[in-house]
């Protein structure tokens, strides 16, 4: 049987006893140790991840919130594009219209033509894509790929313009289209793409992209015999179709929704933009809030059948663009 220890004194020229109790050696404290920082790391994970769904359940409504009251406005340009004047303005205001008046869009189709201003529109986006996607590409390429003396203050110039209202050179860029005879074209709204005129922002956007190029394809250009519109044609513009699509997804869309660059340079009935238009016909209409409504619609339809086609492109040059 397993003897007692002895409880007492120790006797005089005894040695003591230096056992260790079970629970008191030290790979025992170790392990309590560990368990405890087990626990208490379990007990913090656990809160971390109650904190951090409880934030991003915050973000979502505040996200969601946001994105309502954007397009809330638009549900309401809806709505009353299929109602009468009456029921626009009723009190309560009606969100459901009762009867649909889609009148409102022959209407609006007959009093002004429509047809035709889209076709005029159509065509000023065709004539300004090419130029904008050449100019700035070009001197994207050049800033980006090409060395030259001076590169970094005109890259610098080309910024700073960002930074001027276009208000500033509207009265001398429209004395000298004037002086040229071509008020009243369609040349002052799609000339200018082909000189980069105003596009600082595609530019070093297009710059940015460029860059992430190894330069040793260039240089496997130069030594099969290569020139600078080799690397440029064959590599850098195959090589970036995403951004270039993004440029002239962006170019689309501010050419569309253009109204002051018309007002200012285009005067006949017959060549007027879609925005023109839609001024025009609200100037003729003011009353006519149903035809209105139809009107606007017809003119942000295209937009929004773009943005719904080309919103991937959107959104991963955008998620691209924070990246660079």
């Amino acid at each position: 049987m397993r003897q007692r220890a002895r409880v007492g004194p120790v006797p005089a020229g005894a040695r003591p006893d230096r056992r260790r109790l079970p629970h008191r050696s030290p790979l025992g404290v170790l392990r309590g140790r560990a368990q405890v920082t087990d626990e208490l790391t379990a007990v913090r994970s656990k809160s971390s991840r109650t904190s951090r769904r409880i934030g991003t359940f915050i973000i979502y409504v505040l996200l969601a919130i946001v994105g309502i009251s954007c397009f809330v406005p638009f549900l309401w340009l809806l709505r009353s594009s299929l109602m009468n004047t009456a029921q626009i303005f009723s009190t309560p205001p009606e969100w459901i219209p009762n009867p649909i008046e889609l009148g409102n869009f022959s209407g609006a189709l007959e009093a002004q033509p429509f047809v035709r201003y889209f076709l005029n529109t159509v065509l000023i986006v065709c004539l300004v894509i090419p130029g904008v996607l050449l100019s700035t590409s070009a001197a994207a390429f050049s800033f980006a790929r090409l060395l030259w003396r001076g590169k970094k203050i005109v890259f610098g110039a080309v910024m700073s313009s960002l930074l001027l209202p276009w208000a500033v050179t509207l009265v001398p860029t429209y004395i000298m289209w004037q002086n040229l005879g071509l008020v009243g074209t369609y040349a002052p709204l799609t000339v200018p793409a082909f000189f980069a005129a105003g596009a600082g922002f595609n530019i070093f956007l297009l710059r940015q992209f460029f860059q992430q190029i190894p330069i040793e394809l260039d240089n496997a250009v130069y030594v099969d015999g290569g020139t600078p519109w080799t690397v440029y044609s064959r590599v850098i513009l195959p090589l970036n179709k995403g951004p270039l699509s993004l440029v002239a997804i962006f170019t689309i869309i501010a050419t569309w929704n253009d109204l002051l660059g018309p007002l200012i340079y285009i005067t006949d009935p017959d060549t007027y933009t879609m925005s023109q238009g839609l001024a025009a016909f609200r100037g003729l209409y003011v009353s006519q809030w149903g035809y209105l409504m139809a009107a606007s619609i017809l003119v942000i339809l295209p937009i929004i059948v773009l943005f719904a086609f080309a919103q991937r492109y959107i959104m991963e040059g955008v998620a691209l663009t924070g990246l660079k």
